[in-house]
Protein backbone atom coordinates (compact mmCIF):
# COMPACT_ATOMS: atom_id res chain seq x y z
CA UNK A 1 0.00 0.00 0.00
CA UNK A 2 1.48 3.70 -0.60
CA UNK A 3 1.70 6.01 2.52
CA UNK A 4 -1.41 8.04 1.37
CA UNK A 5 -4.44 5.62 0.42
CA UNK A 6 -7.49 7.31 0.55
CA UNK A 7 -9.26 4.97 2.01
CA UNK A 8 -7.36 4.61 5.27
CA UNK A 9 -9.18 5.33 8.68
CA UNK A 10 -7.88 8.93 9.87
CA UNK A 11 -6.35 10.17 13.24
CA UNK A 12 -9.01 12.22 15.12
CA UNK A 13 -7.94 16.01 15.48
CA UNK A 14 -8.38 15.73 18.89
CA UNK A 15 -5.79 12.72 19.45
CA UNK A 16 -2.90 15.65 17.47
CA UNK A 17 -1.39 18.76 18.31
CA UNK A 18 2.17 19.60 18.21
CA UNK A 19 2.43 19.27 21.73
CA UNK A 20 1.25 15.37 21.07
CA UNK A 21 3.59 15.57 18.12
CA UNK A 22 6.59 16.05 20.03
CA UNK A 23 5.61 14.93 23.41
CA UNK A 24 8.53 11.92 23.45
CA UNK A 25 10.58 15.12 23.99
CA UNK A 26 9.97 16.92 26.77
CA UNK A 27 11.54 19.61 28.25
CA UNK A 28 13.99 17.34 30.46
CA UNK A 29 15.23 15.37 27.72
CA UNK A 30 16.18 18.77 25.83
CA UNK A 31 18.17 20.00 28.78
CA UNK A 32 20.04 16.71 29.50
CA UNK A 33 21.01 16.84 26.03
CA UNK A 34 22.10 20.72 26.31
CA UNK A 35 24.08 19.94 29.49
CA UNK A 36 25.61 16.87 28.19
CA UNK A 37 26.97 18.92 24.86
CA UNK A 38 27.57 21.81 26.90
CA UNK A 39 26.48 24.20 25.02
CA UNK A 40 23.79 26.14 27.75
CA UNK A 41 23.63 29.64 27.16
CA UNK A 42 25.69 32.11 29.18
CA UNK A 43 22.81 34.34 29.75
CA UNK A 44 18.98 33.92 31.44
CA UNK A 45 17.51 36.73 29.83
CA UNK A 46 17.96 35.96 26.25
CA UNK A 47 15.08 34.96 24.54
CA UNK A 48 16.35 32.07 22.10
CA UNK A 49 17.27 29.85 25.29
CA UNK A 50 18.76 26.53 24.08
CA UNK A 51 14.90 24.65 24.70
CA UNK A 52 13.47 27.10 22.79
CA UNK A 53 15.85 26.86 19.71
CA UNK A 54 15.89 23.27 20.14
CA UNK A 55 11.90 23.52 19.43
CA UNK A 56 12.21 25.70 16.84
CA UNK A 57 14.05 23.87 14.95
CA UNK A 58 11.66 20.90 15.27
CA UNK A 59 9.33 23.26 14.21
CA UNK A 60 11.53 23.74 11.01
CA UNK A 61 11.11 20.22 9.85
CA UNK A 62 7.48 20.01 10.48
CA UNK A 63 7.21 23.13 8.29
CA UNK A 64 9.89 22.64 5.50
CA UNK A 65 8.81 25.17 2.76
CA UNK A 66 8.16 28.11 5.47
CA UNK A 67 11.45 30.47 6.24
CA UNK A 68 12.53 31.15 9.92
CA UNK A 69 10.13 33.84 10.67
CA UNK A 70 7.25 32.22 9.68
CA UNK A 71 7.77 29.25 11.41
CA UNK A 72 8.85 30.98 14.72
CA UNK A 73 5.32 33.15 14.38
CA UNK A 74 3.42 29.75 14.07
CA UNK A 75 4.94 27.75 16.74
CA UNK A 76 5.95 30.49 19.65
CA UNK A 77 2.25 31.28 20.46
CA UNK A 78 2.18 27.87 22.70
CA UNK A 79 5.15 29.07 24.44
CA UNK A 80 3.77 32.19 25.57
CA UNK A 81 1.09 30.54 26.92
CA UNK A 82 3.15 28.00 29.06
CA UNK A 83 5.28 30.92 30.68
CA UNK A 84 8.86 30.59 28.49
CA UNK A 85 8.09 33.24 25.49
CA UNK A 86 7.31 36.38 26.32
CA UNK A 87 4.22 38.21 24.67
CA UNK A 88 5.91 42.06 24.48
CA UNK A 89 8.93 39.82 22.52
CA UNK A 90 8.79 40.16 19.16
CA UNK A 91 9.40 37.00 16.74
CA UNK A 92 13.28 36.65 16.32
CA UNK A 93 15.08 37.22 13.08
CA UNK A 94 16.12 34.28 10.34
CA UNK A 95 20.21 35.70 11.50
CA UNK A 96 18.80 35.26 15.23
CA UNK A 97 16.68 31.81 14.47
CA UNK A 98 20.57 31.12 12.39
CA UNK A 99 22.63 32.30 15.47
CA UNK A 100 20.77 30.11 18.17
CA UNK A 101 21.29 27.13 16.03
CA UNK A 102 24.99 27.63 15.78
CA UNK A 103 25.23 27.43 19.37
CA UNK A 104 24.03 24.76 19.80
CA UNK A 105 26.20 23.11 17.41
CA UNK A 106 25.76 19.44 15.42
CA UNK A 107 26.09 16.67 18.73
CA UNK A 108 22.13 18.23 20.29
CA UNK A 109 20.13 16.86 18.49
CA UNK A 110 21.83 13.33 17.54
CA UNK A 111 22.11 13.25 21.69
CA UNK A 112 18.27 14.23 21.85
CA UNK A 113 17.60 11.21 18.97
CA UNK A 114 19.51 8.70 21.29
CA UNK A 115 17.56 9.76 24.36
CA UNK A 116 13.53 9.56 22.84
CA UNK A 117 13.54 7.69 19.99
CA UNK A 118 13.17 4.32 21.08
CA UNK A 119 11.07 1.45 19.92
CA UNK A 120 7.38 2.10 19.49
CA UNK A 121 5.42 -1.06 18.83
CA UNK A 122 4.60 -3.29 21.80
CA UNK A 123 2.79 -5.92 23.16
CA UNK A 124 -0.05 -4.43 25.18
CA UNK A 125 -0.33 -4.97 28.81
CA UNK A 126 1.73 -3.89 31.96
CA UNK A 127 4.65 -6.17 30.51
CA UNK A 128 4.84 -3.25 27.49
CA UNK A 129 8.28 -1.87 27.25
CA UNK A 130 7.79 1.77 28.53
CA UNK A 131 8.47 3.33 25.34
CA UNK A 132 6.47 1.17 23.40
CA UNK A 133 2.54 1.62 22.13
CA UNK A 134 0.25 -1.24 21.97
CA UNK A 135 0.68 -3.49 19.26
CA UNK A 136 1.70 -3.17 15.78
CA UNK A 137 1.18 -5.59 12.96
CA UNK A 138 4.38 -6.77 11.19
CA UNK A 139 6.78 -5.23 14.14
CA UNK A 140 7.10 -8.84 15.64
CA UNK A 141 8.49 -12.35 14.38
CA UNK A 142 7.26 -14.34 17.23
CA UNK A 143 9.40 -12.86 20.78
CA UNK A 144 11.71 -10.56 18.28
CA UNK A 145 11.20 -6.93 17.49
CA UNK A 146 11.58 -6.77 13.70
CA UNK A 147 14.25 -4.61 12.48
CA UNK A 148 15.51 -3.55 8.76
CA UNK A 149 18.82 -1.79 7.76
CA UNK A 150 18.79 0.29 4.79
CA UNK A 151 20.44 4.12 4.08
CA UNK A 152 18.85 6.93 1.59
CA UNK A 153 20.76 10.34 0.77
CA UNK A 154 19.66 14.20 1.06
CA UNK A 155 20.20 16.61 -1.26
CA UNK A 156 22.22 19.54 0.78
CA UNK A 157 22.99 23.32 0.00
CA UNK A 158 25.72 23.93 -2.20
CA UNK A 159 27.76 26.23 0.13
CA UNK A 160 31.65 25.72 0.62
CA UNK A 161 31.25 24.48 3.49
CA UNK A 162 28.78 21.70 3.01
CA UNK A 163 30.78 20.47 -0.16
CA UNK A 164 33.78 19.92 1.67
CA UNK A 165 31.86 18.09 4.89
CA UNK A 166 29.64 15.74 2.40
CA UNK A 167 31.08 15.78 -0.41
CA UNK A 168 29.35 15.21 -4.17
CA UNK A 169 28.16 11.97 -5.81
CA UNK A 170 30.12 11.27 -8.87
CA UNK A 171 33.01 13.47 -10.70
CA UNK A 172 33.22 15.80 -13.24
CA UNK A 173 30.46 15.98 -15.46
CA UNK A 174 28.07 13.54 -13.77
CA UNK A 175 28.88 15.17 -10.42
CA UNK A 176 25.53 15.34 -8.50
CA UNK A 177 24.52 19.28 -8.87
CA UNK A 178 24.28 19.53 -4.92
CA UNK A 179 26.10 18.25 -2.23
CA UNK A 180 24.86 14.82 -0.41
CA UNK A 181 24.56 13.52 3.22
CA UNK A 182 24.36 10.23 3.75
CA UNK A 183 21.96 8.67 6.35
CA UNK A 184 21.82 4.83 7.09
CA UNK A 185 19.07 3.75 10.03
CA UNK A 186 17.58 0.94 11.48
CA UNK A 187 14.11 1.37 11.36
CA UNK A 188 11.31 -0.81 12.98
CA UNK A 189 9.37 -2.71 10.32
CA UNK A 190 5.64 -2.27 12.01
CA UNK A 191 5.42 1.15 12.62
CA UNK A 192 8.18 2.67 9.79
CA UNK A 193 9.94 4.41 13.10
CA UNK A 194 13.85 4.93 13.24
CA UNK A 195 14.73 4.03 15.99
CA UNK A 196 19.18 4.35 15.34
CA UNK A 197 20.46 6.32 12.83
CA UNK A 198 24.07 7.20 11.77
CA UNK A 199 24.61 10.24 9.28
CA UNK A 200 28.03 11.24 7.50
CA UNK A 201 29.33 11.79 4.12
CA UNK A 202 28.51 10.53 0.83
CA UNK A 203 31.67 9.28 0.43
CA UNK A 204 31.12 6.98 3.68
CA UNK A 205 29.21 4.35 2.15
CA UNK A 206 26.41 2.38 4.02
CA UNK A 207 28.62 -0.40 5.17
CA UNK A 208 31.02 1.99 6.64
CA UNK A 209 27.91 3.78 8.79
CA UNK A 210 26.11 0.46 9.32
CA UNK A 211 29.08 -0.69 10.98
CA UNK A 212 28.57 1.94 13.75
CA UNK A 213 24.60 0.81 14.38
CA UNK A 214 25.20 -2.92 14.91
CA UNK A 215 27.19 -3.09 18.28
CA UNK A 216 23.51 -0.86 19.19
CA UNK A 217 21.48 -3.91 18.48
CA UNK A 218 19.88 -5.73 21.60
CA UNK A 219 19.11 -9.70 22.28
CA UNK A 220 15.42 -9.47 21.86
CA UNK A 221 15.53 -8.11 18.17
CA UNK A 222 15.77 -9.34 14.67
CA UNK A 223 17.43 -7.67 12.25
CA UNK A 224 16.97 -8.00 8.57
CA UNK A 225 19.07 -6.55 6.02
CA UNK A 226 19.43 -6.79 2.30
CA UNK A 227 23.11 -8.69 0.39
CA UNK A 228 24.87 -5.44 0.04
CA UNK A 229 24.93 -4.96 3.42
CA UNK A 230 26.79 -8.57 4.08
CA UNK A 231 30.14 -8.79 5.01
CA UNK A 232 31.89 -11.42 7.45
CA UNK A 233 32.71 -8.42 9.48
CA UNK A 234 29.41 -7.10 9.77
CA UNK A 235 27.83 -9.94 10.42
CA UNK A 236 30.31 -11.01 13.19
CA UNK A 237 29.41 -7.69 15.05
CA UNK A 238 25.88 -7.78 14.77
CA UNK A 239 25.87 -11.40 15.57
CA UNK A 240 28.25 -10.62 18.91
CA UNK A 241 25.26 -8.45 20.17
CA UNK A 242 23.28 -11.61 20.52
CA UNK A 243 20.17 -10.01 18.30
CA UNK A 244 19.27 -12.88 15.80
CA UNK A 245 20.17 -12.07 11.79
CA UNK A 246 18.27 -12.29 8.98
CA UNK A 247 20.02 -11.53 5.99
CA UNK A 248 19.60 -11.59 2.51
CA UNK A 249 23.04 -13.99 1.32
CA UNK A 250 25.31 -12.09 -1.83
CA UNK A 251 24.99 -14.47 -4.52
CA UNK A 252 28.70 -14.89 -4.74
CA UNK A 253 28.91 -16.30 -1.00
CA UNK A 254 29.80 -19.68 -0.08
CA UNK A 255 27.26 -21.82 2.20
CA UNK A 256 28.63 -25.34 1.55
CA UNK A 257 25.46 -27.74 3.01
CA UNK A 258 26.32 -28.69 6.87
CA UNK A 259 23.13 -30.61 7.51
CA UNK A 260 19.67 -30.93 5.99
CA UNK A 261 17.17 -30.01 8.35
CA UNK A 262 13.62 -31.43 8.30
CA UNK A 263 11.96 -28.52 6.24
CA UNK A 264 13.73 -27.93 3.74
CA UNK A 265 16.34 -25.51 5.03
CA UNK A 266 20.03 -26.31 6.06
CA UNK A 267 22.80 -25.54 7.97
CA UNK A 268 25.77 -23.90 6.83
CA UNK A 269 29.01 -22.43 7.39
CA UNK A 270 30.27 -18.84 7.46
CA UNK A 271 34.27 -18.70 7.55
CA UNK A 272 36.31 -15.78 7.67
CA UNK A 273 37.54 -15.02 4.33
CA UNK A 274 41.55 -15.04 5.75
CA UNK A 275 40.92 -19.00 5.95
CA UNK A 276 40.92 -19.59 2.18
CA UNK A 277 38.48 -21.80 0.40
CA UNK A 278 40.82 -24.70 -1.00
CA UNK A 279 42.67 -24.86 2.25
CA UNK A 280 43.53 -27.78 4.28
CA UNK A 281 41.98 -25.49 7.38
CA UNK A 282 38.41 -25.43 6.18
CA UNK A 283 38.38 -28.63 4.94
CA UNK A 284 38.83 -29.39 8.49
CA UNK A 285 36.14 -26.94 9.52
CA UNK A 286 33.62 -28.39 7.29
CA UNK A 287 34.53 -32.12 8.52
CA UNK A 288 34.11 -31.32 11.80
CA UNK A 289 31.14 -29.56 11.46
CA UNK A 290 29.56 -32.08 9.63
CA UNK A 291 30.53 -34.61 12.20
CA UNK A 292 28.23 -32.88 15.08
CA UNK A 293 31.84 -31.59 16.26
CA UNK A 294 31.39 -28.21 19.05
CA UNK A 295 33.80 -26.03 16.64
CA UNK A 296 34.02 -23.86 19.61
CA UNK A 297 36.76 -25.67 21.25
CA UNK A 298 37.87 -26.41 18.00
CA UNK A 299 41.24 -24.68 16.97
CA UNK A 300 40.73 -24.30 13.54
CA UNK A 301 37.70 -22.06 14.21
CA UNK A 302 39.90 -19.24 16.03
CA UNK A 303 41.65 -16.93 14.36
CA UNK A 304 44.91 -15.79 15.81
CA UNK A 305 42.92 -13.13 18.38
CA UNK A 306 40.76 -16.01 19.79
CA UNK A 307 38.13 -14.73 18.36
CA UNK A 308 35.82 -16.94 16.36
CA UNK A 309 36.42 -17.81 12.55
CA UNK A 310 33.24 -19.80 12.02
CA UNK A 311 29.52 -19.37 12.50
CA UNK A 312 26.84 -21.43 11.78
CA UNK A 313 24.36 -20.57 9.89
CA UNK A 314 20.69 -21.56 8.89
CA UNK A 315 20.29 -21.40 4.37
CA UNK A 316 16.40 -20.65 3.87
CA UNK A 317 16.11 -20.72 -0.48
CA UNK A 318 12.96 -19.72 -2.11
CA UNK A 319 12.11 -18.55 -5.56
CA UNK A 320 10.36 -15.81 -6.63
CA UNK A 321 8.21 -16.19 -10.02
CA UNK A 322 8.98 -12.97 -12.39
CA UNK A 323 9.96 -10.72 -9.23
CA UNK A 324 11.46 -7.91 -12.15
CA UNK A 325 8.92 -8.43 -14.81
CA UNK A 326 11.05 -9.66 -16.99
CA UNK A 327 9.43 -13.61 -17.34
CA UNK A 328 12.50 -14.93 -14.89
CA UNK A 329 12.41 -16.07 -11.62
CA UNK A 330 14.91 -15.05 -8.72
CA UNK A 331 15.64 -17.15 -6.18
CA UNK A 332 16.35 -15.82 -2.87
CA UNK A 333 18.80 -17.34 -0.52
CA UNK A 334 18.56 -15.92 3.36
CA UNK A 335 21.08 -16.58 6.01
CA UNK A 336 19.91 -16.31 9.65
CA UNK A 337 21.14 -16.92 13.19
CA UNK A 338 17.87 -18.94 14.59
CA UNK A 339 19.01 -22.46 13.38
CA UNK A 340 16.14 -24.18 15.05
CA UNK A 341 13.00 -24.77 12.84
CA UNK A 342 10.81 -25.23 15.84
CA UNK A 343 12.07 -21.34 17.14
CA UNK A 344 11.09 -19.93 13.69
CA UNK A 345 9.48 -21.43 10.40
CA UNK A 346 10.79 -21.00 7.14
CA UNK A 347 7.64 -19.42 5.97
CA UNK A 348 7.85 -17.13 9.36
CA UNK A 349 11.73 -16.20 7.93
CA UNK A 350 10.61 -15.52 4.34
CA UNK A 351 7.43 -13.49 5.39
CA UNK A 352 9.77 -11.62 8.17
CA UNK A 353 12.59 -10.75 5.18
CA UNK A 354 9.40 -9.42 3.08
CA UNK A 355 8.76 -6.74 5.75
CA UNK A 356 12.03 -5.34 5.60
CA UNK A 357 10.34 -3.11 2.14
CA UNK A 358 8.26 -1.46 5.24
CA UNK A 359 11.71 0.69 5.52
CA UNK A 360 11.63 1.93 2.58
CA UNK A 361 7.75 3.31 2.92
CA UNK A 362 9.58 5.22 6.09
CA UNK A 363 12.39 6.65 3.68
CA UNK A 364 9.49 7.63 1.57
CA UNK A 365 7.58 9.15 3.96
CA UNK A 366 10.75 11.05 5.08
CA UNK A 367 11.94 12.40 1.80
CA UNK A 368 8.62 13.14 0.15
CA UNK A 369 5.89 13.38 2.83
CA UNK A 370 7.59 14.90 5.43
CA UNK A 371 10.26 17.53 3.21
CA UNK A 372 8.72 17.74 0.44
CA UNK A 373 9.71 15.67 -3.08
CA UNK A 374 12.75 17.30 -4.21
CA UNK A 375 13.47 19.71 -1.65
CA UNK A 376 17.08 20.19 -0.79
CA UNK A 377 17.74 20.81 2.98
CA UNK A 378 17.63 24.43 4.24
CA UNK A 379 21.21 24.95 6.17
CA UNK A 380 24.52 25.79 4.39
CA UNK A 381 26.69 25.26 7.34
CA UNK A 382 27.50 21.77 7.80
CA UNK A 383 26.61 22.00 11.36
CA UNK A 384 23.06 23.31 10.63
CA UNK A 385 22.88 20.39 8.30
CA UNK A 386 23.28 17.41 10.80
CA UNK A 387 20.46 19.42 13.34
CA UNK A 388 18.30 19.35 9.92
CA UNK A 389 18.38 15.95 9.35
CA UNK A 390 18.39 14.56 13.26
CA UNK A 391 14.95 17.14 13.44
CA UNK A 392 13.37 15.37 10.80
CA UNK A 393 13.99 11.71 11.92
CA UNK A 394 12.90 12.91 15.50
CA UNK A 395 9.29 14.84 13.99
CA UNK A 396 9.04 11.47 11.95
CA UNK A 397 9.38 9.39 14.80
CA UNK A 398 6.99 11.62 16.32
CA UNK A 399 4.46 11.14 13.62
CA UNK A 400 5.28 7.32 13.41
CA UNK A 401 4.65 7.27 17.07
CA UNK A 402 1.21 9.10 16.91
CA UNK A 403 0.06 6.74 13.90
CA UNK A 404 0.96 3.44 16.16
CA UNK A 405 -1.01 4.88 18.96
CA UNK A 406 -3.82 5.74 16.79
CA UNK A 407 -3.88 2.14 15.13
CA UNK A 408 -3.62 0.11 17.98
CA UNK A 409 -6.58 1.75 19.67
CA UNK A 410 -8.61 0.76 16.70
CA UNK A 411 -6.55 -2.46 16.67
CA UNK A 412 -5.72 -1.71 12.49
CA UNK A 413 -2.06 -2.31 10.78
CA UNK A 414 -0.82 1.17 10.85
CA UNK A 415 -0.06 0.92 6.95
CA UNK A 416 -3.78 1.87 7.21
CA UNK A 417 -3.50 4.73 8.45
CA UNK A 418 -2.54 7.71 5.32
CA UNK A 419 0.88 9.38 6.43
CA UNK A 420 0.21 12.00 4.64
CA UNK A 421 -3.38 12.62 6.00
CA UNK A 422 -1.85 12.48 9.32
CA UNK A 423 0.59 14.97 8.89
CA UNK A 424 -2.00 17.44 6.95
CA UNK A 425 -3.88 17.10 10.06
CA UNK A 426 -0.77 17.90 12.57
CA UNK A 427 0.60 20.81 10.39
CA UNK A 428 -3.38 22.39 10.54
CA UNK A 429 -3.88 21.96 14.33
CA UNK A 430 -0.11 22.28 15.01
CA UNK A 431 -0.56 26.25 14.92
CA UNK A 432 -3.82 26.09 16.88
CA UNK A 433 -3.37 23.92 19.21
CA UNK A 434 0.23 23.88 19.53
CA UNK A 435 1.25 22.11 22.79
CA UNK A 436 4.89 22.45 23.25
CA UNK A 437 5.64 20.16 26.63
CA UNK A 438 5.58 22.43 29.46
CA UNK A 439 7.28 19.81 31.46
CA UNK A 440 10.00 22.12 33.83
CA UNK A 441 9.67 25.23 31.97
CA UNK A 442 10.30 27.79 33.57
Amino acid sequence: MTADAVDRPMVRPDQVSLGVLISQVPRDAVDDAVTACGVREKRSDGKLPAHVTAYLTLGLALFPDDNYAEVATKVTGSLDRFGVWDAGWTVPTSSAITQARKRLGRRVFAELFENTCGPVAGRAGPQAPAMALGTARGSFLRSWRLLAIDGFDLDVPDSPGNAEEFGHANSGVWRSGFPKARVVALAECGTHAFVAAEIGKYTDGERTLAARLYPRLRGDELLTADRNFYSWQAWDSAQATGAALLWRAPTQLDLPVVKVLADGTYVSLLIKPSVRIASKRRARLLAAARAGEDLSTFPDALDEHGRPAVHHVRVIEYDVPDRDGDGKGDLIALISTILDPGHARADELAAAYYQRWEQETGHDQLKTHLRGPGVVLRSRLPDLVYQEIWAYLIVHHAISALIAQASAAADLDPDRISFTKALRLIRRTATATADIPPSGLD
